[in-house]
């Protein structure tokens, strides 16, 4: 994957970007579903650890808060890494029922884990998993989702809000107001992006000022709807609601000089009551947006630029022409590319995939067997898509292709080698079998020492039975024309 200036050409005069290393903070949301259930009188207390490897050793890294009485918590705690795209970065998720005030979590029962790279949730922006229990069964029907948000933008907003005259909740006493903010998912879901603390027994809360990322209360988007839900907290869990409403970043802007902005607190059951106005106000004292630099990891020298992220992009900026004449036109265009480019994550395989399958797939109309299509990937061993591009290599096994895979360096090749269907038949996700075997990995850690004659064989090796084996299946009689 590459980051390039407005997604087009280098525009003239932009300094040189691609020499710079890249790393870019990530930060991860996690919530549970159906959780186990390890509490006699009452449900689980969950709370999530987060570990981290290195050198084959597990550390932990940081832990949310724990959500009381709940089989199915949106942890309000997020985690924050930064992501190395050229690296294979493994995560583990945990989740523990609270017993103790220990923080030792041999203190707290086990309710499952779930391991990956965080490449792959990069990739995926959004990903549920099966929790699995310490024998690798499942954790009962317990689930765990894990969004990624990366934090390019370094703006941060801060809000200090109040509440009057909120609902009375408790018999014996007032409320313990707290407040949740929610954005639009890209599933259509409300996603949780900030829990406030619980001001205990009063209609009158003051809540502490906080601040969060911009781009994760509203992706950055001034416009985007924010929901604010608006509780009393009860110790068993039970959150009694009092009201909510929708607002945007632009409109709680309006609070600024010393002028407030005030929000009804509706509960949408009691509107139907007569004389019903409100179940409070939540009045937003102050808004205020700065830019937090200890957000971002680089900055570019002297000129703003707006990137794109691309996964397929002509190396010599003209994809309308995008082809080069022969290997050194190819070593040419690299070149000329690098300058204007900033290598970036994660690295997806099935877009590249796909796309040369699109060539193939116009081929398949062909009455001779005059065209078949040879993709080569030149990688470090880093995939963050492998699902994905599992299911891109199945369904380009029925196409006129073939794909030659090199590893260069000395990264875990296990990835590659699983594309590499010679011991097995590759499956995709969905559990469909290869029509045929078209990956070819080759690790060029083997043959650094030997001749070029040498690699050249082992990379083509299986080429021609590949190419064979495909016309033959579709009954193409042999041309005099070179291969595409």
């Amino acid at each position: 994957m590459a980051y390039m200036p407005g997604g087009g050409a280098p525009a003239p005069g932009v300094a040189p970007v691609g020499s710079q290393y890249c790393v870019c903070k990530v930060e991860l949301s996690v919530s549970g579903q159906n959780l186990l259930d390890r509490d006699v009188t009452s449900k689980s207390d969950p709370f999530c650890v987060l570990f981290t490897e290195n050198d084959g050793r597990w550390s932990e890294y940081d832990r949310t808060e724990t959500a009381v009485n709940n089989l199915n918590p949106a942890f309000s705690k997020k985690f924050v890494l930064d992501y190395h795209f050229e690296e294979v970065q493994k995560l583990k998720f945990a989740l523990f029922d609270q017993d103790k005030s220990s923080t030792q979590l041999e203190e707290h029962d086990f309710l499952g884990q779930f391991s990956c790279s965080l490449g792959t949730i990069v990739s995926s922006k959004k990903i549920t998993q099966p929790l699995l229990l310490m024998n690798d069964k499942p954790a009962g029907k317990g689930l765990i989702t894990i969004a990624a948000q990366e934090l390019s933008d370094n703006r941060v907003i801060t809000l200090s809000l109040v509440g009057r005259k909120l609902d009375k909740k408790d018999l014996f006493g007032k409320s313990d107001p707290f407040l949740e903010f929610y954005k639009p998912g890209g599933d259509g879901k409300w996603m949780l992006v900030h829990r406030t603390e619980v001001i205990k027994y009063t209609l009158d809360p003051v809540w502490k000022p906080f601040t969060v990322p911009l781009v994760s209360l509203c992706d950055g988007d001034m416009e985007k709807p924010i929901q604010v839900m608006c509780y009393d907290y009860d110790n068993d869990g039970g959150h009694d609601f009092i009201g909510e409403f929708q607002t945007s970043v632009s409109q709680m802007c309006e609070a600024r000089d010393g002028i407030p902005r005030e929000f009804e607190c509706i509960n949408p059951k009691k509107q139907k009551k007569k004389n019903y106005k409100n179940s409070g106000v939540i009045i937003l004292r102050s808004c205020k947006i700065n830019r937090d630099y200890s957000f971002l990891d680089y900055i570019l020298g002297g000129c703003q630029l707006m990137f794109t992220v691309s996964h397929e992009f002509a190396i010599n900026f003209n994809p309308t022409n995008p082809f080069c004449s022969g290997v050194d036109g190819i070593a040419q265009a690299y070149s000329a590319c690098l300058p204007h480019i900033r290598f970036y994550g994660p690295t997806n395989f099935s877009p590249i995939v796909n796309h040369v399958a699109r060539f193939a797939a116009q081929a398949t109309q062909q009455q001779t067997a005059t065209q078949y299509f040879i993709l080569l990937i030149i990688t470090d061993g880093v995939i963050s898509d492998m699902e994905e591009t599992r299911h891109a290599v199945v369904q380009a096994s029925k196409l006129p292709m073939s794909i030659i895979i090199v590893g260069v360096g000395n990264a875990d090749f296990a990835a590659m080698e699983f594309l590499d269907g010679d011991n097995r038949t590759l499956r995709s996700h969905t559990g469909e079998e290869a029509a045929r075997d078209i990956v070819q990995f080759v690790p060029f850690r083997e043959f650094r020492n030997a001749a070029k004659e040498t690699l050249a064989k082992a990379v083509l090796a299986e080429l021609p039975q590949q190419v064979v084996q495909y016309f033959k299946h579709k009954n193409l009689p042999p041309t005099n024309s070179e291969p595409a």
